[in-house]
């Protein structure tokens, strides 16, 4: 079987719509505190490749997810195509030097967790990040698409997540993390934090204006730009009957406004495909002002998804066709 493409909508749907400013805060919390203590973030190259079971999968793999992607490999010793697959991974884990961790769960041994993925045949390869499960691929894969794969997934994970992996020091023992110091406080990192407390509180106003007081100074803070659009698409949906909503769209498809409010609703529910569809139909079937209007917000969306998703770069091209 060939590799599925990675299904992102666990990180860039709405559902989880804080996750990455959270897992971001999470990792930098983790790496400040290590520094503290006098330890820190530089591991051996060893303890990339970690073997999982089900007592320690919490620890090893959620807990780790906050600060480096973590792929699994379901395998088994009885597994032909997984004495083929295993050595690819750890040999690429080595390669990638810190930006993913490779987690090993043997299915014979830890049945419970292959359940819980919904594996059906092994090799199998997931990634969690920030906490939430990704399937990679099952089966065989050349090194090409392997890379591919992971190419994406490291990319989304520091893009949308601010997981920038872990530092490896070749002089390290395995086991034992070397000291460095604490890296300084970023030039807006407390305004990145008050808007994520601000979410946290649900004050949605507070976040906006936090995340517009970052983009003030530095228009192309893409974690500001990332939050705000997130904020700004929570406050439009507050308050909204969606009921009356998808009623109003349903009866008036040039209606621009009612397609809107409908398309914020669909892809803060995680339906994007059908958010973006919506108004590029709209773009079709109105003009001028409202056209336009239509064309701004679901470039608006886009940001809200991002620009590595696949089904932006996908809804870029219908829409460009819709208008020319």
């Amino acid at each position: 079987m060939q590799p599925r493409n990675m299904s992102m909508s666990g990180v860039v749907d709405l559902a989880a719509v804080k996750a990455a400013q959270e897992a971001k805060a999470k990792a930098e919390q983790a790496r400040a505190e290590a520094a503290r203590q006098g330890g820190t973030g530089a591991v051996s190259p060893a303890d990339l490749v970690i073997d999982v079971d089900e007592a320690g999968f919490e620890r090893d793999v959620i807990q780790r997810s906050a600060e480096v992607p973590v792929v699994i490999d379901f395998w088994a010793e009885w597994c032909q195509p997984c004495k083929q697959l295993s050595p690819v991974l750890e040999r690429l884990a080595a390669e990638y030097a810190g930006r993913f961790l490779l987690a090993k769960i043997d299915v014979d041994a830890n049945q419970m967790l292959m359940q819980q993925f919904g594996v059906q045949g092994i090799p199998a390869v997931f990634a969690v990040v920030a906490g939430q499960a990704l399937p990679l691929f099952q089966g065989a894969a050349s090194e090409a698409q392997i890379r591919q794969t992971l190419d994406q997934l490291v990319a989304v994970a520091e893009q949308r997540f601010g997981l920038t992996g872990l530092t490896v020091d070749p002089d390290a023992r395995p086991g034992e993390p070397t000291e460095a110091a604490e890296a300084p406080a970023g030039p807006y990192d407390a305004l990145l934090e008050a808007a994520v407390q601000a979410l946290d509180a649900g004050d949605l106003g507070g976040a906006v204006r936090a995340y517009q007081n970052v983009l003030a100074d530095d228009p192309g803070n893409t974690e500001a730009k990332l939050g705000l659009a997130q904020a700004e698409l929570l406050q439009r949906v507050q308050g909204m009957d969606p009921q009356a909503v998808r009623k109003e769209a349903a009866e008036k498809p040039q209606d621009a406004t009612a397609q809107i409010a409908a398309a914020d609703l669909d892809l803060v529910g995680g339906h994007v495909d059908d958010a973006f569809g919506r108004l590029i139909d709209t773009v079709r079937r109105t003009a001028g002002e409202e056209r336009d209007a239509v064309r701004l917000r679901l470039l608006e969306l886009f940001e809200v998804v991002g620009p590595e998703d696949p089904r932006v770069a996908t809804a870029r091209r219908a829409l460009a066709r819709a208008l020319f």
